[in-house]
């Protein structure tokens, strides 16, 4: 299962899984760039389910036509994410609970949405993409990086409940990633943010796929609670 799995770096996650041979479950209020089909015509087995993960019905529901469709639920990326950025004096506290409501909560359903099939099968893999400003920090930011940084607790917390039972619990924090937004960006500001990275360039979605797919192999059965950076030296912890 991905969260925000219709785009960005939710599609690069969903299209690495099913490199690797993984069922994929597209979870995202609307499949916007026909991933599942994508997919599907390059002979994965994937679907897209309609979820709104700040509706717990609704995410009951997907987890339901997930196991009906897929059979099982192994691996969970909670990735669904967006941002409604201002100074905080700015802040309104609709723009505060929309972002905390689906980075944070719909992490927390869905989590616990997931829990008793892992727990059943003694096996799960919980990844969760949190971002760089969890850690460091980023004006303009509080509610997106109280999101991420309470993300990474969550992670944490979560991996000492359920490690006796087969299911680890990690997160990634991606710095700056190409996306719709660097896109935007002029020449001078791309050249001054990636002054601020040491490997002197922005990542890519296909980055942070691959740190997902890592922690989602058996290759990380004894990796639990950590935080993987991917930022290319923005950040070092």
């Amino acid at each position: 299962m991905v969260t925000g799995g219709g785009r960005g770096i939710g599609r690069a996650i969903a299209r690495r899984l099913a490199q690797d041979g993984a069922k994929v479950a597209l979870w995202d209020l609307a499949d916007h760039e026909g991933v599942a089909d994508e997919l599907k015509a390059q002979g994965a087995q994937a679907i897209f389910v309609p979820v709104d993960v700040t509706n717990a019905d609704s995410i009951s529901q997907g987890v339901e036509a997930t196991i009906a469709n897929l059979g099982s639920i192994d691996i969970l990326v909670n990735n669904a994410g967006i941002t409604q950025d201002s100074l905080l004096m700015r802040m309104d506290e609709g723009q505060w609970d929309a972002v905390l409501n689906v980075n944070l909560k719909g992490a927390y359903l869905c989590s616990k949405a997931v829990l008793r099939p892992m727990l059943k099968a003694r096996y799960g893999r919980i990844i969760n993409i949190a971002s760089v400003v969890g850690l460091m920090g980023n004006a303009g930011q509080t509610n997106y990086s109280a999101s991420k940084a309470g993300l990474i607790g969550f992670t944490k917390s979560l991996a000492r409940e359920v490690a006796s039972r087969g299911i680890t619990v990690n997160a990634v924090a991606p710095g700056f990633i190409a996306s719709e937004m660097t896109d935007a960006l002029s020449d001078k500001q791309k050249e001054v943010l990636q002054g601020q990275i040491p490997m002197g360039e922005i990542g890519t979605p296909e980055d942070v796929a691959n740190g997902v797919w890592f922690l989602s192999t058996d290759a990380s059965r004894y990796i639990t609670g950590q935080v993987l950076n991917i930022n290319g030296g923005l950040l070092m912890v």
